[in-house]
Parts: C-alpha cells; structure tokens; sequence
C-alpha cells in the first residue's frame, strides 16, 4: 500500500510500549487511529486521550468502520498477538495490508537517516538519550523508544528532521526490518533463546543486523562483544567502552550523587560531561549515546547541554523517593545482565545501606534457561524478595518457579517468596532503607501505591 493511500490505521495489540508510539505517529499525521489491547493501562488511557479509539474485548464487531476498508487501511501488529487471534484472522481472511511494527520503522529508515540502538540491554536508555541530545541540538530528530522519556513524557517525537532515532528490536528478528543510517550495538547476551534456539543463532541475528547499515553510515560497537559483523563497503566501524576504544571516558567523578566524566573522541574530546541521570551504568551508555550525535554533527555544547538536562526513562533506574532516611526506585531489568548492572549500580552508590529487591522475574523460558545468573546478579544486594513469574505470551513450564531461583541465591541473602497480590502489606509490615523493584511484567503496575505506602511512613 503507498503511503498516501492510508486513511486509517488499525493496531492488534496497541497499548504496547513500541506500538503506542507508532500509533502516535498516525494520530499527528491526521489519520484514523484505532486497536485493541488486552487490558487498559495507563498508556492506553493517554492514547486515548490523544485521540485513539481502543477496546478491550477481542471482538470484530468493534472494529470501526473506517478501519474495514481494506484499500485505506494499514493494519500493524506485534508479534506478542497469537496467530489465531478473531481480529488478526478477519484482517487476514480479507486480504488487508498487514505488517508488523518492525516493518513500519524499516519503512521509515528508509524515508530518513535511521539512527537505531540495538543490544540485550541498554538500547532503551542509549537511545532516549541520544534522540533528547538531537532534539535539543540544531539537528533536531524523530524518534521511536522503547520507554517513556521524563524529558518529553512519551516515547515518540515528531519533528520534520531528516533524522530518525529508533530502538532495534531483536526480538522476533523485528531489527531485520530496518535499514539504519548509523547503529550502537550495546550488548548481545543471549536472549530470547524460545525464538532463537541457540547463543550461535541470537549471535547470527545480530550479524546480520550489521549487513544493512547503509553505506555511508557507520556502526558503533560496543568493544567487548562476542560477535562478529559484516559491513558493507563504505561503513565506518567505531567501538566504545568505559575505558577504552574509540568513544571512552576518563578522569570519573562521582561525589555527592553526582556524576562528571571526560569524553574522549577521535572526532572532538570534552572535558566535564555532567550525567543528568547520575547513575554509574549511565556512563558507557551516555558515551554511546553522545558518539553517535557526535559523528551526526551535534557540536561540543549541544552535547554538554544534553547529556546535563537528560531526565532519564520511566521505569529505567527510576526513583520514586530519594532522601537522607528511604531510597525507593523501579528498575525494567528483567534480564541476568541487566540485573547485575542493576544492582552493581545500585551497590556503587549506597555503599553503606541495607539494599532490598523485590524481582517479579519474567517469562518460564528465560526463568529455565538463566536462573542460575538471575540468582547470582541478585545476591549482590542484602535481601531479596519474589513473585510469581510473569507469563506474558508463555504457557507454563512444568517445574520451573521462581524457586530456581529462590534456591539459588548465595548464602547470607536474606531471602522470601510471596504472591505478587501481598507485595502491598510486605511493604506496609517491612522497613527499608534501599528498596527497588526489578522486572519487566505488570508488578509496575504496584509501584504508585508503593510510593504512597513509604511515604506515609
């Protein structure tokens, strides 16, 4: 279908954090907007708000009208909908144009100069943060993330910038779709082993990912990763780390809750970075972050001034209350990597503080394949608090629990099981002095009245 034949766009499975902000680039174009999701949440309800018409009962009869019309409407889905899905089936049935979020984007890394992030970890963070730099900067960018910036309080900006700054999506090989102008790679710790099989297979993808940067573009890699790329002739390599490569920092400050660093640059170095969100993890990705506005054209300032005003990303490192007598923050990790950085982080920067996790781990097939790992980055921490595992698109496994891990945990943790309907009155009934909650299901959900029950404390 071109483009300027779409009247109406229909999204199954539209309350996801990637589709929403697909969904908000239609509703600005002017289009018809409308979806289903399975339960409404906050972001569905903001969507809403701006315009998108969503219900929650898989249904075809609440399909609007306009959404029915196969010559002028472009239907989007994730890959998380089942294949028998009734509306997926009718759109099929019908002969609609169908394609998955990952080939929208793809489309428009075609229409601008795609600046994409992709990685296990990180790539949420690295890429809110390079877009807020070239947005504040003379270049100015779209941008498709992965979470919601606090600097803009969405995932999505519209801007008429050549540029386009989007997160790639390994799973479901949904990054094959895009084809980047420039590309960070922050890390390949495998995942999503139930799609890939194998470490060699998820290894693969990102192999390939790196044949379609463009000629002309160039990728940025992080220098410790165990894989291999294939550029193109005309693609310029650059590496990056903490404190080595190309990009690195040196000379790191952190005093106060603050965190200053020196930027050094084959292109230009600057001294006195400021980290706006003052976490340590946040230095190499800043690093990666401001190489790929650097090599784009943001000057010296424009980098400062950025990474200095960065807010940070809702539910990434996000803290809830932060003073002399609590410490309370929610943190997405959900995978054994990010959970160590995680709680590294955390350990750096209240060195002297009891820390206690409360970790709703997500999907069986991860929780069987790396609970050993969970259990060690958690160990890291004073106590250790889980729920049930949260299924997501999984059937359960039969043995597989958060037992694993539970049983796993080093000696000296401090350790409970409890239902995620009890994680209220464990809060009401505990005292704390560090306390986050880790993972990527719906115990989120749980946190504003968290907030409010440590508050009145």
């Amino acid at each position: 279908m071109n483009t300027k034949d779409i009247k109406a766009v229909y999204f199954v499975g539209a309350g996801g954090i990637g589709m929403s902000a697909i969904a908000r680039y239609f509703i600005k174009k002017g289009h018809v907007v409308a979806g289903y999701d399975k339960t409404p949440s906050e972001l569905t309800k903001r969507l809403e708000k701006e315009g998108m018409l969503i219900h929650y009962e898989e249904n075809v009869n609440e399909i609007p009208h306009a959404c029915k019309r196969k010559e002028s409407c472009l239907v989007i889905y994730t890959p998380a909908i089942p294949e028998e899905h009734k509306e997926l089936s009718f759109f099929r049935e019908n002969g609609f144009e169908i394609q998955k979020r990952a080939q929208v984007l793809g489309t428009l890394t075609q229409a601008h100069k795609g600046l994409c992030v992709a990685g296990t970890h990180g790539k949420t963070t690295t890429s809110t943060m390079c877009a807020h730099i070239m947005h504040q900067s003379h270049l100015d960018c779209n941008a498709f993330l992965g979470g919601i910036s606090k600097n803009y309080g969405t995932n999505y900006i519209l801007s008429d910038s050549d540029f386009v700054v989007i997160e790639a999506d390994e799973f479901d090989r949904s990054f094959h779709w895009l084809r980047p102008w420039m590309s960070v790679i922050t890390s390949t710790d495998p995942d999503h082993l139930d799609i890939y099989g194998t470490k060699e297979a998820y290894l693969e993808s990102f192999r390939h990912y790196t044949e379609l940067i463009q000629p002309g573009g160039a990728l940025i890699i992080h220098r410790d990763l165990e894989m291999k790329e294939n550029l193109q002739n005309g693609v310029r390599r650059f590496d990056y780390s903490l404190n080595e490569g190309d990009f690195h920092a040196e000379n790191i400050r952190i005093d106060n809750g603050e965190i200053t660093f020196d930027f050094i640059s084959p292109i230009e170095s600057i001294k006195n970075v400021k980290l706006g969100q003052p976490i340590p993890i946040n230095i190499e990705n800043g690093i990666a972050a401001m190489a790929m506005a650097q090599l784009n054209g943001c000057n010296a300032e424009e980098l400062r001034y950025g990474m200095k005003t960065y807010g940070g990303v809702d539910r990434r490192f996000d803290f809830k209350i932060k003073n002399d007598r609590l410490v309370f923050l929610s943190d997405y990790a959900h995978h054994p990597k990010e959970i160590y950085q995680s709680a590294k982080s955390i350990r750096e920067l209240y060195k002297d503080k009891h820390i206690t996790a409360i970790f709703q781990p997500h999907l069986y097939t991860r929780t069987r394949d790396f609970y050993k790992d969970f259990a060690d980055a958690l160990s890291q921490l004073d106590e250790v608090i889980l729920t049930e595992i949260y299924p997501a698109r999984e059937e359960p496994i039969e043995g597989v629990t958060s037992k694993l891990i539970y049983d796993n945990l080093k000696e000296g943790v401090k350790k409970e099981m409890i239902h995620k309907d009890q994680v209220l009155d464990y809060v009401k009934t505990h005292d704390f002095e560090v306390l986050i909650v880790l993972g990527a299901g719906d115990l989120d959900a749980q946190v504003p009245a968290i907030t409010k029950i440590l508050n009145r404390k």
